[in-house]
C-alpha cells in the first residue's frame, strides 16, 4: 500500500523517522509532502495514494476526489474538523483521529495560560495566585481529566461537567466534583478550561450568560475551537464585568476589537498551539502511522470518526 504523510506544517524528524520505520516495517510504502504552498500539489500528491496522515492540512471533498484509491485518511491529533466526513463517508473512506496523543501538550498549555492570567501577563503590579481557587473543566476527556489532575496538584478545587459520563465512580476517582450542568459549572468556577468539540449543539454556546454566572475573577481559558465562543457576547461580557479574562489558544473572529478594548484581560497565542510540543507532535505521527498499518492488516477502526455503517 502507498501511504503518504502531507503536512504544510512539517512533523518533528523523529516522528518522520518513526513514522517511515513503522510503514516500511509492514511491507508498505511511505511517500512525503511536507511544506507545501499549493493545493494543486496536495491533490497532485494524492492520486494513487492508498492512505493518508495530515495534520492540520484540510482534505476537501475535492482532494478526496482526486484520489481514487484512498481508503483511509488518519488526522495527527485529536480535532478532524478540517477532514470533509460526509465526502470521505459517501466514497467509503474511513476517517480517524488519534486522541490522546497530543492530551498532555494541550493540558500543560492551560494550566500555563491560567497562570499567565492571573499574573495579569507577567506585566508589573499585583496578581493572584491559582492555588485555592476553584477549577471547572468542561468535557472531561483526555485532556480534561490531565487539567483536573494538574489543578488538583496545584492545590486548586475541581469540578467537573461532561453530559457523556454517567458514572459518577469515574469522577470520584479522579478526586473531582461531578456537577449537573452546565450552568452549575460556570457558576461555581474560578477558572474554566474549555475542551468541547464544535458541532451543532456547541457551536456559539459559550457566551453572554454562562461567563457573567462565573464568580469574581472569572477566566475562561480556551483550548477547543472558536467556534464553540459567541464572540459578541463575550465582548459584552467583559465589557459589563470588568473582573473577567479570557485565554485561548485559537484567535477569536473578532480577537483584534477585543485586544484594543479589553487589553491584558484577553489573551491569545499567536496560532494554535495545544500541539505545538516536539513530544505531541512525535506521538501523534507515530499513532497515526501504527493505526493505519493495522487497519490494513486486520482491518481495525478503532478511532473511527466517520460513520461507516460499520
Amino acid at each position: 500500500m502507498k501511504i503518504l504523510v502531507a503536512t504544510e506544517k512539517p512533523f518533528a524528524v523523529e516522528a518522520v523517522q518513526g513514522i517511515g520505520k513503522i510503514v516500511k516495517e509492514a511491507g508498505h510504502e511511505l511517500f512525503l509532502l511536507e511544506k507545501y504552498t499549493d493545493k494543486s500539489q496536495l491533490l497532485g500528491a494524492v492520486a494513487d495514494m492508498d492512505a493518508l496522515i495530515i495534520r492540520s492540512d484540510k482534505v476537501t471533498a475535492e482532494v478526496i476526489a482526486a484520489a481514487p484509491q484512498l481508503k483511509i485518511v488518519v488526522r495527527a491529533g485529536a480535532g478532524f474538523d478540517n477532514v470533509d466526513l460526509e465526502a470521505a463517508t459517501a466514497r467509503g473512506i474511513v476517517v480517524m483521529n488519534t486522541p490522546g496523543q497530543n492530551s498532555n501538550a494541550v493540558a500543560e498549555l492551560a494550566i500555563g495560560m491560567m497562570i499567565y492570567m492571573a499574573r495579569n501577563g507577567f506585566t508589573p503590579g499585583t496578581g493572584s495566585e491559582i492555588h485555592g481557587k476553584t477549577l471547572g473543566i468542561h468535557a472531561y476527556g483526555n485532556v480534561g481529566r490531565l487539567v483536573g489532575r494538574y489543578g488538583k496538584a496545584l492545590g486548586m478545587k475541581v469540578y467537573a461537567y461532561d453530559p457523556f459520563i454517567t458514572d459518577p465512580a469515574v469522577f470520584e476517582a479522579d478526586g473531582v466534583t461531578q456537577v449537573g450542568s452546565v450552568g452549575e459549572l460556570y457558576a461555581r468556577s474560578r477558572y474554566i478550561s474549555l475542551h468541547i468539540p464544535a458541532t451543532e449543539q456547541t457551536r456559539g454556546s459559550i457566551g453572554y450568560d454562562l461567563l457573567t454566572s462565573m464568580p469574581e475573577g472569572g477566566t475562561l481559558v480556551n483550548t477547543a475551537r472558536k467556534e464553540v465562543i459567541d464572540e459578541a457576547g463575550l465582548a459584552k461580557a467583559l465589557e459589563e464585568r470588568t473582573d473577567l479574562k479570557y485565554a485561548t489558544d485559537i484567535a477569536a473572529g473578532n480577537q483584534q476589537e477585543l485586544d484594543d478594548r479589553f487589553g491584558k484581560r484577553v489573551f491569545a497565542t499567536a496560532k494554535k498551539m495545544g500541539a505545538e510540543t516536539g513530544e505531541a507532535n512525535i506521538n501523534a505521527g507515530l499513532a497515526a502511522a501504527s493505526q493505519i498499518v493495522e487497519f490494513f492488516a486486520t482491518g481495525c477502526t478503532r478511532f473511527q470518526v466517520n460513520n461507516q455503517g460499520q
